[in-house]
């Protein structure tokens, strides 16, 4: 298939289109309202179902129902829109069903801003509703990447029968690349023996419930189904770390400005490399393991705290300096990171 230009959200879409969704329910909210926008008319054309639901609260709570019934379902907010899905994402995850949600950053906290970001990170990475549970995680750094991984969430989703999230920010989610759409597949709604079908008088009646109330063993099998996620489904880019004094973490947006970061410090003699976590959730430990080289981590994000440090301590642990470099503003610029990270550079090995 020809590349053609697309908006990062409207790729996004398209792609779900592709990969066989033919559900959508969702609430209008800066910054991804394209997505609804565009699936409201592309839907149709393609035999699907779309809602714009009263509120995120019905949107997600739509999206279980169709999951329930075998349907790949998805549903899409930002910032305070996300927040308000948490409930229907636990619940999701407490019924096993497949689904797919994706948050396209923003400035929080409270309602925010439509200023782009990546406030998200511990809302997405911690499971943001009550009770024991992740979600896979998946962050793209590109339009294309907002394409690839929109399918590849509809698999991991049916393969763990588990919601799955998707990561965007505002500024992927806006900006206009060259993409190639996959190719569209069709799903069968009734593949699965767990989903809920119509019967007849006499024939056995299925039901979704919560899977705490009916398997005696629901604690070992939610700890193996987190084990196997962990162990098979960490995902990550690697540039130039083995022999790399200083490592960048970044993911979306930030990424991108990190890689051109890396290029120019070695350009200058810098030794530095980049660690684009894909996964954003499991966390990609066994990149870090590859560092060897490494005196001290740096991760650049659009937020304030550093929301990804923790897990960098994490996955190093907690052996080498971690630092932050970003902010709500903008985003970081080259000259920016590559300053910061000499003068941690220099402190680090200055033993201060």
């Amino acid at each position: 298939m020809a590349k053609v230009l697309m908006k990062g959200n409207e790729a996004l879409a398209e792609a779900a289109l592709a990969a066989g969704c033919r559900f959508y329910s969702g609430y209008p909210i800066t910054p991804q309202t394209e997505i609804l926008e565009y699936l409201s008319w592309r839907m149709e054309e393609v035999g699907g179902e779309f809602i714009q639901a009263e509120s995120e609260l019905s949107g997600i709570n739509m999206v279980l129902g169709a999951a329930a019934a075998g349907a790949r379902a998805l549903t899409s907010s930002a910032g305070p829109g996300f927040s308000l899905k948490q409930e229907g994402i636990s619940y999701l995850v407490a019924s096993e069903l497949p689904a797919v949600i994706v948050d396209v950053m923003r400035i929080g906290s409270g309602l925010g801003d439509i200023a782009q970001s990546q406030g998200d990170y511990w809302q997405l990475t911690r499971g943001g509703g009550h009770g024991d549970y992740r979600t896979i995680v998946l962050a793209p750094a590109s339009v294309q990447e907002n394409a690839d991984l929109m399918v590849e969430a509809f698999d991991l989703a049916e393969k763990y029968t588990h919601p799955v999230l998707i990561a965007s920010d505002a500024a992927i989610g806006q900006m206009i690349e060259a993409v190639e759409i996959p190719e569209f597949v069709e799903h069968d709604i009734d593949k699965f023996d767990w989903s809920i079908k119509g019967c007849k008088k006499g024939d056995e009646q299925r039901k979704i419930q919560n899977a705490y109330y009916t398997d005696p063993n629901y604690e070992y099998f939610l700890r193996d189904k987190y084990d196997r996620m962990v162990e098979e489904e960490q995902r990550y880019e690697a540039i130039e770390i083995e022999d790399a004094e200083i490592i960048l973490v970044a993911y979306g947006i930030s990424s991108r400005v990190a890689t051109e970061a890396v290029e120019e410090g070695r350009a200058k003699g810098m030794k530095i490399g980049l660690i684009r976590p894909i996964t954003l959730y499991p966390f990609p430990e066994k990149a870090f393991a590859k560092a060897k080289e490494a005196k001290v981590f740096m991760t650049v994000e659009m937020n304030i705290l550093g929301q990804m440090v923790d897990d960098v301590k994490l996955a190093t642990g907690g052996t080498k300096p971690v630092e932050h470099y970003g902010s709500i503003f903008e985003i970081p610029e080259t000259d920016g990171i590559l300053k910061k990270a000499r003068e941690v550079l220099h402190t680090v090995k200055e033993g201060k």
